[in-house]
């Protein structure tokens, strides 16, 4: 299992948690998606490498902007 991390700005409330778990669970191969607008914080999990590009465009058309963590 692969987990990374990333922190996201812009996220203010559950509908930002929403919008972005949406988009991020398109990307095939994502099987956990942890979201928090109180933190900023996104956790994703795969059974294999995750694409950091594909995570941060997904962000990025929710409306939000994001950094790898770590």
């Amino acid at each position: 299992m692969t987990e990374n991390e990333y922190r996201v700005t812009g996220m203010t409330c559950s509908h930002c948690e929403m919008s972005i778990r949406e988009e991020v669970g398109e990307i095939v191969g994502i099987e956990d998606i942890r979201v928090s607008a109180k933190t900023g914080i996104l956790l994703v999990t795969s059974p294999g490498e995750i694409d950091d590009a594909k995570v941060l465009a997904a962000v990025e058309d929710a409306g939000y902007s994001a950094v790898r963590a770590g």
